[in-house]
């Protein structure tokens, strides 16, 4: 059979894949992201299925697919509403680096990994996904909720510090020096730095540039205007993602309203491919080994990101149920978390696996803890505030025990009462 044939075959069966699993995924109201990732290991080399002839278009799709989600990230944000974020929101920027990098890093030097493989794990277990706890949060109809700032201002913050974190990890991932890694450091702040700038004082200006009457000029112009500050900030060792980001903030008002509009379809289609990608270059055979250390990180990741929510809703203010609330909706890891790991792969291959499946059981348990933090908290406490009393009272151990059997119907009440509570708010 042609090749052409064939891959016109394979990349329609993966596509119409992809749209099957995502209409199932939204039925039973989970993200996407691991029927991705499953889908990639199925069609992979070891896989049920593997590609032959669309290996490489799809990777060429992956790589647009990173583009386009950092594009329409920094679509999301104004110039002003960064730097606002910078200021009010730095303190739990820097808990939430300190408290969920770090799991990621120790690990790494854990399993014996070099300064990339350390560097890339700690990003993977760092960022939250955006993607995912935008849609919980809808999902759960808190938007409205106090504590919904205080989650997106910590989002906004890992947001930004990925235009700091990717070019020095590209620098290292290139095998420069400490040296030359500072250099890539100080061109990325500058570059960050100068785009805010300009954003702030002339983004009308850029914005008006860009702007077109026809949507399939605007189109046109702000993906070809990605691509080509995406190739350049590549070339110079900057990261082209970070590239895309930067465009995305440079544009602001109508046009960036528009240029979202037509470009999430784009960016939903080669994300997903993104993700298959990402699957095909790993052996199903290599997740097994990592499956004990990826819940480890992932049990202890959970604990540090609720950690983080909490700190950062008493800082403002947030009532104990909102800290517990913000805590459980940042739990989530997905797209950018093998973003990183797939920068990575190429000098460290153990972090493919390991990402993967640190990744699935986050991106699961990830809704699951936005929903259940709070009344699982409530119900621990009530259980050790019923076992302290008991033990005040000097109760015997037969009239303790029917105390406990005749109040378990209140716990479950309980539970299911802040369970309903919070689905409600």
């Amino acid at each position: 059979m042609h090749e052409t044939t064939v891959m016109l075959i394979e990349l329609g069966a993966v596509i119409l894949g992809l749209g099957l699993v995502g209409r199932f995924a939204g039925r039973i109201g989970m993200s996407p992201i691991p029927l991705y990732l499953l889908g990639g290991l199925a069609f992979g080399r070891g896989g049920v299925f593997p590609l032959s002839a669309t290996e490489n278009f799809i990777e060429v799709g992956a790589e647009i697919g990173v583009l386009l989600l950092l594009l329409l990230l920094g679509l999301e944000y104004t110039a002003a509403e960064l730097v606002t974020s910078l200021k009010t929101q730095y303190p739990s920027g820097i808990v939430d680096f300190l408290l969920n990098a770090t799991p990621g890093a120790l690990a790494g030097l854990l399993l014996g990994w070099g300064p990339a493989g350390v560097l890339a794990l700690a990003g993977v277990t760092w960022i939250s996904s955006s993607g995912v706890i935008a849609k919980v949060l809808t999902d759960l109809r808190r938007l409205g909720n106090r504590e919904t700032p205080v989650i997106l201002g910590v989002l906004v913050m890992e947001d930004l510090s990925m235009a700091v974190y990717l070019p020095l990890l590209s620098a290292i991932l290139a095998g420069a020096g400490l040296a030359g890694g500072s250099v890539t450091l100080l061109v990325a702040l500058g570059t960050v730095g100068a785009v805010l700038y300009v954003a702030l004082r002339h983004g009308r200006f850029i914005s008006r540039a860009v702007s077109s009457d026809t949507p399939e000029m605007l189109l046109l112009v702000v993906l070809g205007l990605t691509l080509l500050v995406a190739g350049v900030a590549q070339r110079l060792q900057v990261s082209a993602a970070v590239g895309a980001f930067l465009v995305g903030i440079a544009l602001s008002g109508e046009t960036a309203t528009s240029a979202r509009a037509l470009l999430t379809p784009l960016r939903d289609l080669f994300a997903a491919v993104f993700f298959v990608f990402f699957g095909l270059s790993t052996r199903p055979a290599e997740i097994p080994p990592v499956l004990v250390p990826a819940l480890l990180l992932a049990v202890v990741t959970i604990v540090t990101k609720v950690l983080t929510g909490w700190y950062a809703a008493r800082r403002a203010g947030v009532n104990r149920r909102g800290r517990l609330r913000a805590g459980g909706a940042l739990v989530a890891r997905g797209e950018f978390s093998i973003v990183i790991a797939g920068l990575a792969v190429s000098v460290e291959p153990d972090v493919g696996p390991l990402a993967t499946a640190y990744v699935l059981l986050l991106v699961i348990a990830g809704p699951l803890a936005a929903r259940w933090t709070e009344p699982a908290v409530d119900a621990l406490r009530a259980l050790l505030t019923r076992g302290r009393r008991e033990q005040e009272d000097g109760s015997p151990p037969a009239g303790a025990a029917s105390g406990a059997g005749g109040d378990s119907g209140k716990g479950a009440d309980s539970g299911e009462g802040a369970a309903s509570g919070t689905l409600r708010h």
